[in-house]
């Protein structure tokens, strides 16, 4: 059955390509568009940064609370691969830089880093790396769970 609104012909947004268009209004009727228009491989910008910012320091007793909970079980498997990328990644970065800590590097730097990260033959590397980090990494969280630090 056709409504009174598919009867209508509206531009909404001028000078766009008609795909654009398109897929901009099935967005918005069918709900599926979270309120950001943004695709989730791009780097966030500058205002989005300071959103989340907020979000964070709006939500630090949640999350700390959290944190906390988490700290007091043993990591699962996929928390434990999770590190292990981390730290394969990690690794690279500091070869690639040459032992300067992402914390000193420039945001440009770091995007370009990040850029290269992603390719993938750098991600089969990261991979075999994490392949071979995964035990460092669990015995690390044993030790963590046994007490050997004091944590």
């Amino acid at each position: 059955m056709l409504k009174f609104k598919d009867l209508i012909t509206v531009d909404y947004a001028p000078g766009e390509p008609d795909e654009i268009k398109y897929r901009r209004h099935r967005k918005r009727r069918t709900g599926l568009d979270g309120g950001v228009d943004e695709s989730p491989d791009e780097a966030l910008s500058m205002a989005q940064r300071l959103k989340k910012a907020r979000d964070f320091k709006r939500n630090r007793a949640k999350i700390a609370l959290g944190r906390k909970r988490a700290a007091r079980r043993v990591a699962s498997k996929e928390v434990l691969q999770k590190r292990a990328k981390r730290a394969a990644r990690n690794k690279i970065l500091l070869k690639i830089t040459k032992d300067i800590p992402r914390g000193e590097l420039t945001i440009a730097r770091k995007a370009e880093i990040e850029k290269r990260l992603d390719k993938p033959e750098m991600k089969t590397r990261i991979d075999r790396l994490a392949k071979k980090m995964f035990p460092l990494i669990r015995k690390a969280e044993m030790q963590r769970k046994r007490g050997g630090s004091s944590e």
